[in-house]
């Protein structure tokens, strides 16, 4: 019997993969990822090339995404279904041979298997890599240290109400803010009544080839799915 392998990409480049990641990915019969419909998905794209050439591949791809409120109970209902489904052909795929499911970043950091692992537990033997978060490699690209001596980093949503927002964003010393998307002109307005929309910094694919690193307040497109906002600490130094 063999066991489901979730392994961490890290921030996108794969030559930040970790040593164990790249070994099991090069060697794996079955593969999984999620995507989107009808797109290839950003962790099938990181290991382009690396899959061996007589790999079964199987796109987990999501029933929804933004077209229904996260608050709607019809969208809970939907993924939990979509997420039970994936763990009992999961389990069966892992009866015969090791499965490697592709996981962005961490798995255990907002990543998506995390709800398959907690169905999968006590049914199969489950392993987790651990890869670099994407907010790591986002920070490293804008060659500023994120944390100084005791500052404080929150890690927060920009789904979060504007007003909750902003209140994080005031009491913190450093901050990342991800799941910006259509949610950017709330995050400006949260990070102006938290007076720091001068310090936010916004990084596009960070470690990635289109990588894109620039203020905040200097950015007027509209932000992808992989960006994310910065606020760096000036805590205590020496």
């Amino acid at each position: 019997m063999g066991k489901v392998i979730c392994t961490g990409l890290g921030p996108g480049d794969p030559e930040l993969m970790s040593v164990r990641s790249d070994r099991l990915i090069r060697g794996a019969r079955h593969v999984a990822y999620f995507r989107k419909a009808g797109r290839k998905g950003q962790a099938r794209q990181i290991v382009e090339g690396m899959l061996r050439e007589d790999v079964t591949e199987h796109a987990m791809e999501y029933p929804v995404t933004t077209e229904i409120a996260v608050s709607d109970p019809e969208y809970n209902r939907i993924l939990s279904a979509f997420y039970a489904d994936w763990a009992d052909r999961l389990e069966a795929l892992a009866a015969e041979a090791d499965v490697v499911v592709l996981c962005e970043g961490d798995p255990f950091f907002y990543g998506s298997f995390m709800h398959l692992h907690s169905r999968l537990q006590t049914r199969v033997e489950v392993e987790i890599v651990p890869g670099i978060t994407g907010m790591s490699g986002c920070w490293t690209a804008t060659d500023l240290p994120i944390t100084w001596g005791d500052d404080v980093m929150t890690v927060a949503m920009a789904t979060l109400p504007e007003a909750e927002l902003a209140r994080r964003l005031k009491d913190t010393d450093a901050a990342v803010v991800m799941k910006i998307g259509r949610n950017l002109g709330k995050l400006k307005r949260a990070l102006e009544t938290a007076g720091r929309l001068d310090d936010a910094w916004l990084v596009e694919r960070g470690t990635m080839p289109a990588q894109s690193v620039q203020k905040l307040c200097d950015f007027n497109g509209e932000a992808p799915y992989f960006a994310i906002c910065l606020l760096h600490g000036k805590g205590r130094r020496p």
